[in-house]
């Protein structure tokens, strides 16, 4: 079997990891492109041991990086979620993990050039439409991947990377709310449908007979839980307009549950078919602005201060993470601005990642 060789970058972004192509060494068929991708991760066997998945949805995620001639972006930035043992791609959602190595790569890759210090990339989400703001630390014109700042879910500390999304509210669906309401009775289970960069059906963990502090291993392990969460996300997506979202990893599902800490919340993000290690920036940013709206199955879950932009902190397994949400609550109207997080990425390594030729 001959092999063909395909420039790339392997970087951790946030708490995800996987490989970044430019999007034009890559087909533009998407069938074809699902193909070469699943190969090259490894898709259809648990540990992805033939390419260079983890194991782990959140090991085998792809970012494709182009130029972008959108009259306010500066880079495009094209996502793909390969499962682990399926052998799918799902080019529907985005990756707000995977985004934060984005500026870093679009600079590694010539895409983008550095500025002395600080280096500001405006990225259009090809997948979502959304756009993102990142500012990546470029001392001398080089990226700068060492520094003090720590993301619960990675060891060590890193360089900080500024994320800060805009227009996210109804990035998918069209509406914040998607079904109208900021609350409804799917399965006898009460749940908030919500588009925040992420559509997303989100519950309380009691309504699951679950506290929300449990850990990812004990969830995985809890697959009566999962089948009850599936049928509801699948109903809830035929209520958000989405279809038949069986071989769609969206919308994502998560649960909520309070905290006696104002501004705290305990959270569980899921992929939808496994429990997320940690937190998923798009969720989280679903999840928080949830938090914060009248009526949705978080009311009165967390106390909130008057204080704009809001600081919501979510507890998730390894930590937690912050998440700043500019907004306004008009006649009782939730009214979503942008949304804010800290972030770190490193380049693991870089070079040609090879896929069978007749791909």
């Amino acid at each position: 079997m001959t092999q063909t060789g395909i420039p790339f970058f392997f970087m951790r972004g946030g708490t995800s990891r996987g490989p970044y192509f430019r999007r034009s060494d890559l087909p533009e068929d998407q069938d074809q492109l699902a193909r070469i991708l699943i190969a090259a991760v490894g898709s259809g066997h648990p540990l992805n041991i033939d390419g260079i998945g983890g194991g782990n949805a959140v090991t085998t995620k792809v970012a494709m990086l182009s130029a972008s001639d959108d009259d306010w972006a500066d880079i495009d930035y094209f996502f793909a979620q390969v499962s682990v043992e399926t052998q799918l791609v799902d080019f529907k959602p985005t990756c707000g993990n995977i985004l934060s190595g984005v500026g870093p790569a679009a600079i590694e890759m010539g895409l983008m050039p550095a500025a002395d210090g600080i280096t500001e990339v405006k990225i259009r989400s090809v997948n979502t439409g959304a756009r993102v703001l990142a500012r990546v630390q470029t001392p001398s014109g080089a990226v700068r991947y060492d520094g003090t700042t720590s993301i619960d879910g990675v060891p060590g500390t890193a360089a900080p990377i500024e994320l800060n999304f805009m227009d996210v509210a109804g990035s998918s669906t069209g509406e914040l709310l998607p079904t109208g309401k900021p609350k409804d009775r799917i399965e006898g289970i009460d749940v908030t449908c919500i588009d925040v960069a992420m559509p997303m059906v989100i519950a309380r963990a009691s309504d699951f007979g679950l506290t929300g502090t449990e850990s990812r291993e004990a969830l995985d392990a809890n697959r009566d839980f999962f089948d009850r969460m599936e049928a509801v996300r699948l109903a809830a997506a035929q209520k958000m307009g989405m279809g038949d979202c069986s071989e769609s990893v969206t919308p994502k599902f998560g649960l909520l549950a309070p905290l006696p800490h104002d501004g705290h919340i305990l959270a569980r993000y899921f992929m939808p078919w496994d429990t997320h290690p940690t937190m998923a920036v798009t969720g989280s940013q679903a999840m928080a602005s949830c938090a914060l709206t009248p009526g949705t199955i978080a009311d009165g879950m967390m106390s909130v201060s008057d204080e704009r932009p809001a600081k919501v902190i979510l507890h998730h397994p390894m930590g937690e993470m912050l998440v700043v949400v500019d907004y306004d609550i008009v006649d009782g109207v939730f009214q979503h601005h942008s949304a804010g997080l800290i972030r770190t990425a490193r380049k693991l390594a870089e070079g040609q990642l090879f896929v069978p030729s007749d791909l």
